[in-house]
């Protein structure tokens, strides 16, 4: 194996983010293996993947949540591993739980994470009628958080995270069960933070939320498969995609699994998307393979990749998803 190349010491341009050959095993568990990556200043940096990818575990060793096994980080220029206390100050951390307290009121949430990051006087009467404006909560503060609708919950547990201004936000899947108009509302204000100068790192299984970061690391089985801007990796799958309309989509997948010609074939929507090997020809045979099988498709077409269709083909490349 190779030796880990130590993260460079920190420059003015250096990156928000440095990390080499980033490892953590639990006993011969290998949750995260040997990630290199770089986040630059300002960036919205996506881990996108399955639930046991290793994105949390990540983002966990990042905020010195967790000790690496091996490999090196930086983050601010500041050791992963030596300076953790330093990191902790100097960023900001939403889990998918919010991190919040549903038995306090919602300016008892705001006045315990300031006392945590030492914002005081006129600076916390200004960030605090920011974080209730921004999430809509103005007039608000004396309700109960436990009390809160999923989307208030989540805006304020964002507000209070960035309370204090930090230059780097770690977002842990910030969106789980959240309704789609509350999540879109929910990157308007990340994609608001970046424009500011704020870098933000954010793991989510939501494929179309790949779709608001700069760049985005593709995850599976602990490893890094791909790293690269959506519309890059978007191009990256070679084989043809065609659409099937249908109003029997379960039947046609299961269907196509077996048809000639055909590498992948899973629901998208109401409809299926088939990876293939020759577009021209499975317009033609596909529709036969299913008529004969009792099974009309209403259309079929070519379509452009999406960001899911990519992970799929890359996932099946290295031997496919963990099961579970």
């Amino acid at each position: 194996m190779n030796p880990v190349r130590p993260a460079p010491p920190a420059r003015p341009d250096s990156p928000a983010v440095s990390v080499r050959g980033l490892t953590r095993k639990f006993g011969d568990f290998v949750a995260v293996d040997h990630l290199t990556f770089d986040v630059a200043k300002g960036e919205i940096f996506g881990f996108l993947g399955p639930n046991g990818a290793g994105k949390t575990t990540t983002i966990k060793m990042l905020t010195g949540l967790l000790a690496p096994t091996e490999g090196e980080g930086r983050v601010t220029g500041l050791d992963i591993r030596t300076q953790v206390e330093d990191i902790k100050q100097r960023i900001g951390y939403m889990s998918q739980l919010f991190s919040l307290y549903a038995d306090l009121t919602v300016e008892e949430n705001i006045s315990f994470f300031a006392g945590l990051y030492d914002v005081t006087g006129e600076r916390l009467e200004a960030r605090r009628a920011w974080v209730l404006q921004m999430a809509g909560l103005t007039g608000e503060g004396q309700r109960m958080t436990g009390e809160l609708a999923l989307g208030w919950k989540q805006r304020l547990a964002l507000g209070c995270a960035v309370l204090h201004e930090p230059p780097i936000l770690f977002l842990d899947e910030p969106t789980s069960g959240v309704d789609p108009i509350s999540r879109r509302k929910f990157w308007d204000l990340i994609s608001g933070l970046a424009d500011g100068g704020t870098t933000i790192l954010v793991s989510t299984h939501y494929m179309e939320e790949a779709e608001y970061c700069h760049r985005v690391a593709l995850m599976n089985r602990a490893r890094l498969i791909a790293l690269d801007r959506p519309a890059a990796l978007r191009q990256r799958m070679a084989e043809p995609l065609l659409e099937i309309a249908t109003d029997q989509g379960p039947a046609t997948a299961r269907a196509l699994q077996e048809a000639p010609g055909v590498m992948e074939a899973a629901m998208f929507g109401r409809a299926v998307h088939v990876v293939v090997q020759d577009a021209a020809a499975a317009t033609v045979e596909l529709p036969r393979f299913l008529a004969n099988r009792g099974l009309t498709p209403r259309g079929i077409a070519p379509i452009r990749p999406s960001l899911e269709d990519v992970f799929v083909s890359l996932v099946r490349q290295e031997g496919g998803a963990v099961a579970g």
